[in-house]
Protein backbone atom coordinates (compact mmCIF):
# COMPACT_ATOMS: atom_id res chain seq x y z
CA UNK A 1 0.00 0.00 0.00
CA UNK A 2 1.28 3.47 -0.48
CA UNK A 3 2.37 5.68 1.79
CA UNK A 4 0.37 9.03 2.48
CA UNK A 5 3.44 11.22 1.54
CA UNK A 6 4.21 8.94 -1.97
CA UNK A 7 0.49 9.23 -2.47
CA UNK A 8 0.42 13.06 -2.28
CA UNK A 9 3.55 13.54 -3.94
CA UNK A 10 1.67 12.21 -7.12
CA UNK A 11 -0.68 15.11 -6.58
CA UNK A 12 -0.61 18.86 -6.60
CA UNK A 13 -2.74 20.29 -3.59
CA UNK A 14 -1.31 24.14 -3.62
CA UNK A 15 -3.35 26.99 -5.07
CA UNK A 16 -6.49 26.97 -7.39
CA UNK A 17 -6.84 23.86 -9.48
CA UNK A 18 -7.24 24.49 -13.07
CA UNK A 19 -10.97 25.29 -14.16
CA UNK A 20 -13.41 23.33 -15.64
CA UNK A 21 -11.07 20.75 -16.65
CA UNK A 22 -11.46 16.96 -15.81
CA UNK A 23 -9.02 15.68 -13.17
CA UNK A 24 -8.78 12.90 -10.66
CA UNK A 25 -8.53 14.05 -6.72
CA UNK A 26 -6.92 12.03 -4.05
CA UNK A 27 -9.24 12.72 -1.19
CA UNK A 28 -8.34 11.52 3.08
CA UNK A 29 -10.68 10.76 5.88
CA UNK A 30 -9.59 9.23 9.32
CA UNK A 31 -9.03 5.86 7.39
CA UNK A 32 -6.41 7.40 4.79
CA UNK A 33 -5.98 9.16 1.52
CA UNK A 34 -7.51 7.52 -1.72
CA UNK A 35 -8.52 7.89 -5.44
CA UNK A 36 -12.11 8.84 -6.13
CA UNK A 37 -13.30 6.64 -9.04
CA UNK A 38 -14.43 8.94 -10.93
CA UNK A 39 -13.35 12.18 -12.66
CA UNK A 40 -14.05 15.66 -10.93
CA UNK A 41 -14.24 19.46 -12.02
CA UNK A 42 -13.49 22.37 -10.15
CA UNK A 43 -16.72 24.61 -10.50
CA UNK A 44 -17.26 27.95 -8.95
CA UNK A 45 -14.98 26.78 -5.54
CA UNK A 46 -16.19 23.41 -5.30
CA UNK A 47 -15.48 20.05 -6.85
CA UNK A 48 -18.13 18.50 -9.11
CA UNK A 49 -18.55 14.81 -9.83
CA UNK A 50 -17.83 15.35 -13.86
CA UNK A 51 -20.62 13.00 -14.42
CA UNK A 52 -23.51 13.71 -12.34
CA UNK A 53 -22.40 17.38 -11.82
CA UNK A 54 -22.94 16.76 -8.00
CA UNK A 55 -21.13 18.35 -5.40
CA UNK A 56 -17.79 16.28 -4.10
CA UNK A 57 -18.67 15.32 -0.32
CA UNK A 58 -15.12 14.62 0.41
CA UNK A 59 -12.17 16.26 1.65
CA UNK A 60 -10.03 16.88 -1.49
CA UNK A 61 -6.10 17.20 -0.43
CA UNK A 62 -4.82 16.68 -4.39
CA UNK A 63 -5.45 16.75 -7.76
CA UNK A 64 -3.98 15.97 -11.11
CA UNK A 65 -5.04 15.40 -14.84
CA UNK A 66 -6.15 12.09 -15.84
CA UNK A 67 -3.95 9.00 -15.93
CA UNK A 68 -3.80 6.70 -18.83
CA UNK A 69 -5.25 3.12 -17.45
CA UNK A 70 -1.83 1.13 -17.59
CA UNK A 71 -0.13 4.50 -15.52
CA UNK A 72 -3.29 3.71 -12.66
CA UNK A 73 -2.40 0.03 -12.75
CA UNK A 74 1.33 0.58 -12.32
CA UNK A 75 0.46 2.70 -9.11
CA UNK A 76 -1.06 -0.18 -7.63
CA UNK A 77 1.75 -2.63 -7.37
Amino acid sequence: MATREKRLAQFDGSGDPPKDQPMEVLCEDHSGTYLLPFACRWIDGQWRNDNTGGVVAATVVGWRLPRARSEKAAERV
